[in-house]
């Protein structure tokens, strides 16, 4: 009896907690479809959105790289032309007349370096100073020479060499080249900087038939302290369109100093625009006007102004303008200038007047 009751106990207990039969019953395929198609609507512009977003920070951030790559080139070129002791111009004369001097890049083009696809814009003559670099005097000298003289504080001058500059427009053609990505399309041009250096002097050389007079020797100096050999000793700066550099020497390798400038039709530089930005210069000589053709360096194309110099030789003058392009950061193609997407080309112009001088 106590075991049938037991039994019977138990049997109720195991239903009171098993409750009442639950069902469960999942999303039907129609529910699915319309979940499916209601997210759809709402995630699709949100993620346009996002990408847009993202597309337009983009375009921003390359915008003010280039601003800035810019800004930077016309300060280093401020920076540079402000030692200048004689700028070229464009004057094409390569013979001297009562009336003509030669005076412009033309008159030396076969006197410099020739990369391929480049073109010189500005070229000019400046002083480098040579910190540390001489013995103060002949007994000095007899046990310190250049190169020691780091190593020897207190028993050297500074100096100054002589370097000719020049900056090109160089046109990538090589759509696989690092200038040019992304790869394809019309490439962009890059602005390529050369400078030839004259070497440390040495002020007590007086042997004239010595290989190195007037130069220390290689073995007395370091490789800033010497003479690049297509520096040409025979310079002289009344003759400034003569012995420029070494016939048949080998040029030093350029650096670039920015790439990603435009390479397509832009603005048109109105006629006179060299000839009011610097002054309206007049030749002394014959008392009128210099021609704006003598005034401007032009690029490569000069339709295509993307870099181009105002020079007055005989002020020392240069006005140098740069227009980049941003958007052959982003894309190969449908990169040309386009007036309703000027803010994708942005431009810097410097001018400077030299204030270097021989001596100085």
């Amino acid at each position: 009896m106590k075991t049938l009751l037991r039994l019977l106990l138990k049997s109720q207990h195991q239903r009171n907690r098993s409750g009442p039969t639950q069902t469960e019953n999942g999303m039907t395929l129609v529910e699915l479809l319309v979940g499916a198609i209601m997210a759809f609507l709402i995630l699709t512009p949100m993620l346009g959105f996002v990408v847009d977003m993202l597309n337009t920070d983009r375009r921003e951030q390359v915008k003010s790289n280039t601003e800035q790559d810019l800004q930077a080139a016309a300060d280093f070129i401020s920076q540079d032309l402000s030692q200048a002791i004689y700028i070229y111009d464009n004057n094409p004369a390569t013979t001297s007349t009562p009336t003509t001097t030669p005076t412009g890049i033309p008159a030396i083009s076969s006197q410099l370096p020739s990369p391929v696809d480049g073109t010189p814009i500005l070229v000019f003559w400046k002083q480098q100073p040579r910190k540390n670099s001489v013995p103060f005097n002949p007994e000095v000298a007899k046990t310190v020479k250049p190169k020691d003289c780091d190593t020897n504080p207190g028993k050297c001058n500074d100096t100054y060499v002589l370097s000719l500059v020049a900056y090109y427009q160089i046109k990538e053609t090589d759509s696989t080249s690092i200038w040019c990505q992304p790869s394809g399309g019309t490439c962009p041009t890059r602005i390529a900087r050369y400078e030839i250096t004259d070497g440390i002097r040495d002020p007590n050389a007086t042997n004239t038939t010595d290989p190195n007079y007037p130069y220390y020797k290689d073995s007395e100096t370091k490789d800033t302290q010497q003479r690049d050999p297509a520096f040409n000793t025979s310079f002289d700066f009344s003759k400034p369109t003569v012995n420029v550099t070494m016939p048949g020497a080998v040029f030093p390798d350029p650096e670039v100093l920015v790439n990603y400038i435009d390479h397509s039709t832009g603005p048109a530089v109105t006629g006179t625009e060299c000839q009011t930005a610097l002054g309206n210069p007049i030749d002394q000589r014959t008392a009128t006007a210099i021609g704006e053709a003598t005034l401007r360096i032009p690029s490569p194309d000069d339709q295509i102004n993307s870099f181009y110099a105002c020079v007055d030789t005989s002020k020392n003058l240069a006005r140098v303008t740069i227009r980049g392009n941003s958007l052959r950061r982003l894309q190969p193609n449908d990169t040309a200038y386009n007036p309703n997407k000027s803010a994708f080309f942005p431009t810097a112009t410097v001018q400077v007047k030299g204030l270097g001088a021989i001596g100085k």
